[in-house]
């Protein structure tokens, strides 16, 4: 680990690394794996995305980072912040600025929500309860440095659309780590009406001993129903936790159970 930290600005293979530890490479990757928890390839993309980031707001351009981290081409750059961060590097190092973002707070059917979107999608749907200051302070400090607008109207369709289905698909805006987008991918693929497990979920995206932070993922969802972290729940059939209060979990769990039959 070491070696690779202090190696990163030129991106050694596996062969090297292996060397260095006089190891085949077979049995220093299935080791590090095992001892890790992921692989030497893996390692060196966050150690290297690390470092990107404490230079990101000094560097001139992309081409600066490419050649700080010893890649390539400028490209593998760009991958390296959307795969794992699920971010652009400029979007990263702007924390939201260029991007418009409008803003209501309105009924559902399980309570007020905020919801907001923007031209690439739903950014956020919270519920609210007695705590609606708290709630628009935490979403406007997210995006800071967006330009954030209150209006009602044009979000007031958006709301229809999430729990009474008025139209076709919906586009979200996703802002969280690589494993964070994986479990919420494998949250949408959960049906209408139908219920998994946080080990399921696990299963799904391939890290079966990763049911702790799939829960934590789960937890960090900040478009609620839409993206539907209602339908998780133990495996011994307890509800487990939510984010919007358990009884709103499970009047949800209800409601779509009826929708369906």
């Amino acid at each position: 680990m070491e070696f690779i930290a202090s190696n990163f600005n030129r991106q050694p293979n596996i062969e090297d690394i292996a060397k260095h530890v006089h190891l085949s490479e077979f049995h220093f990757q299935r080791l590090f794996k095992d001892w890790a928890g992921v692989s030497p390839k893996k390692f060196l993309q966050y150690i290297t995305l690390n470092e990107l980031k404490k230079h990101i707001s000094a560097a001139k351009n992309i081409e600066a980072l490419s050649e700080l981290a010893g890649f390539s081409s400028p490209s593998r750059v760009y991958d390296l912040f959307v795969n794992i961060e699920a971010v652009t590097p400029n979007e990263y190092k702007t924390q939201g600025a260029g991007i418009s973002i409008e803003y209501g707070i309105h009924n559902s059917p399980f309570g007020l929500c905020l919801i907001a979107n923007t031209s690439r999608g739903i950014c956020a749907l919270e519920f609210i309860d007695d705590n609606a200051t708290m709630v628009i302070q935490q979403f406007m400090q997210k995006w800071q440095n967006a330009s954030v607008h209150h209006n009602q109207q044009s979000t007031s369709g958006l709301v229809n659309a999430v729990f009474n289905k008025t139209k076709g698909p919906l586009k979200a805006l996703l802002y969280g780590t690589g494993f964070q987008i994986k479990v919420w991918e494998a949250l949408l693929k959960i049906p209408f009406g139908q219920l998994a497990t946080y080990a399921a979920i696990a299963e799904q995206i391939k890290s079966p001993k990763a049911g702790r932070a799939v829960g934590s993922a789960i937890g960090k969802n900040n478009i609620a129903y839409l993206i539907p972290c209602h339908r998780v729940i133990r495996s011994l059939g307890g509800l487990g936790g939510y984010k919007w209060n358990e009884g709103r979990k499970l009047s949800m769990i209800g409601w779509e159970a009826a929708r369906t039959r």
